[in-house]
């Protein structure tokens, strides 16, 4: 009897005859760049260290493109914006100690939002593995404990033969719901060290899936059928699962409201009759949300920014789809399950039977018209003017990273992103520094389509190094900077708390002087000028800079009342 696990492929003459005889002068660098050709990899991110020279140099002879950044966080950065925007993993190249370790903030953020990033940093020779304290440059008693908090899986090699699965099942690891970083290190004297492997043609590292268990589908089928007022939350894990369409399905069969989180953005048509729109940060919203009898919860933990800063308390029974297991009930009790995001909403519209429901339409235009009404009061025009003339610049299908600025908090709630998968900014781990560089690893995924980034002066001095990446490879990237003087967001917060604000002022440069010192073309704009030079810049091919002096506020939060 023959089993399907019995059945071996067996090489051809051909493969034979070159896995006897490997092409000369490759070392441990060649595994790595040839098992992530196999993989299915076409682009690498990265910076060159004096640990990691040996899988540089190993680029030269590969079909890979290498994309160099200024600084590891913010390739890093682009790394992210590379694996969301593809859904591929994106490898992130690095070398050891310091170098490694400026990357934690990216992978800190990729992690929170699920973004599959395979970080392959070099070490200290083997000799100065495990902590013997050798003196070797960048070493580090146990550099991987700085990543296990951080990532997904760590994966260290010790041989050369280790190379090739090692950085497999990384990948897999990556792209194995829920996505995320993941991080693998190699010695130096592994990368440099000359190897008689053959060369890797094929790998095998097909992700698992994470389907939900039929009985649980079967509950919530029942409960969402039979609820008077149901209504959805959609995260971000609809948006990795590549799941917008099956919700949007889900909801129109049983007439339940959508309400998508900053993470979620685009996930739900914005001016679908059912669109609660996403302002997730407004008492009314959450008065609407505790007031569902069948709360369904997709790809979102319920976590800080997703539950108007943990006030939000349902009163009707919760549904929680969610590929981390560790977010299931985290917040708030409920069924639990655990499943990616679109092969549980898969088996709900195999199994749910439809609902109808005249007064949805009626409720969520209710529901908004509060909102608005809300911030009317506040004669916050000048917000509202500048997020108008963004949306109006920006083409429908143009994707945009969002640094964490006054104006990027404003669109996580009132910016209509047209679709998912095309707004994204620093919301999961909240650090500075993001919109750039993610933005040119966007450009790096689809040329086709112009990019938007968009800083805070404060943001922007974080990322000022890679204007020089962008002229470099000439990527299609405009860059809007809000120029108020300052940490604004920090300056109200501590205004509001202390009375005045302390480290919160920021002497500057030029901005556009500086993007021109780089070769950027830049212009400084005003708010009645906005749209117009934005829509220029957008329309022009290349890299450019936008300049907006303006002093913006934020709309009142409703969680301290």
């Amino acid at each position: 009897m023959t089993h399907d696990h019995d059945l071996v492929l067996r090489p051809t003459a051909a493969q034979t005859e070159a896995a006897l005889n490997p092409p000369p002068g490759r070392n441990g660098g060649d595994l790595v760049v040839e098992t992530l050709a196999g993989l299915g990899a076409t682009t690498v991110f990265g910076l060159p260290g004096q640990h990691a020279l040996g899988v540089f140099d190993a680029l030269r002879r590969s079909d890979l493109r290498y994309v160099g950044l200024r600084v590891e966080n913010n390739a890093g950065f682009a790394a992210d914006a590379y694996g969301r925007m593809t859904g591929e993993a994106a490898p992130l190249l690095l070398s050891a100690g310091p170098g490694a370790l400026t990357s934690l903030a990216a992978l800190q953020e990729a992690a929170a939002a699920s973004a599959p990033v395979l970080a392959i940093g070099s070490q200290v020779p083997t000799a100065g593995l495990g902590g013997g304290r050798h003196g070797y440059l960048h070493e580090l008693p146990d550099q991987s404990a700085s990543f296990r908090g951080v990532v997904k899986s760590v994966h260290t090699v010790r041989t050369a033969s280790q190379i090739p699965s090692a950085i497999a099942a990384a990948w897999k690891s990556a792209l194995t719901a829920p996505h995320g970083p993941v991080w693998v290190e190699i010695p130096q004297d592994v990368l440099l060290a000359e190897t008689v492997l053959p060369v890797v043609t094929a790998v095998d590292a097909t992700p698992d899936e994470l389907p939900p268990r039929p009985e649980l589908t079967a509950l919530a089928a029942h409960l969402l059928a039979n609820a008077a007022r149901p209504a959805i939350v959609a995260g971000g894990g609809v948006v990795r699962a590549d799941a917008s369409g099956k919700l949007r399905q889900l909801a129109e069969r049983i007439q339940a409201p959508v309400v998508t989180t900053p993470g979620g953005k685009g996930a739900f048509p914005w001016t679908h009759p059912l669109s609660l729109r996403s302002w997730m940060e407004d008492r009314h919203t959450t008065d609407f949300l505790e007031d569902a009898d069948v709360l369904l919860v997709v790809g979102s933990g319920l976590g800080e920014l997703s539950s108007n800063y943990h006030t939000f308390k349902p009163r009707g029974r919760v549904v929680q789809i969610e590929a981390d297991l560790g977010k299931l009930e985290s917040n708030h009790p409920g069924i639990g399950i655990h499943a990616d995001a679109r092969l549980a909403l898969q088996a709900l519209l195999e199994t749910v039977e439809p609902r109808e429901d005249a007064t949805a339409p009626e409720r969520v235009r209710a529901l908004l018209a509060k909102v608005a009404e809300r911030i009317a009061a506040q004669e916050l025009t000048l917000e509202q003017q500048v997020l108008t003339a963004v949306r109006r610049a920006l083409p429908a299908d143009s994707p945009s990273f969002w640094d964490m600025t006054i104006l990027a908090y404003w669109a996580w709630s009132a910016f209509d992103a047209k679709g998912p998968n095309l707004l994204h900014s620093a919301q999961g781990a909240g650090g500075l520094g993001y919109g750039f560089p993610a933005a040119l690893g966007a450009a790096v995924a689809d040329p086709a389509r112009p990019v938007l980034a968009v800083s805070g002066d404060g943001g922007a001095l974080y990322s000022v190094a890679e204007l020089a990446t962008a002229r470099q490879h000439d990527l299609d990237v405009t860059w809007l900077i809000v120029d108020d003087g300052g940490y604004g967001i920090l300056r109200a917060y501590m205004t509001d708390a202390f009375g005045e604000p302390t480290a919160t002022e920021l002497t500057r440069p030029d901005y556009v002087a500086l993007a021109e010192s780089f070769g950027v073309p830049g212009v400084r704009t005003t708010p009645g000028t906005l749209e117009r030079d934005l829509a220029k810049a957008l329309a022009a091919p290349g890299p450019s800079v936008v300049v907006l002096p303006a002093l913006l506020r934020m709309f009142a939060p409703t969680h301290l009342d």
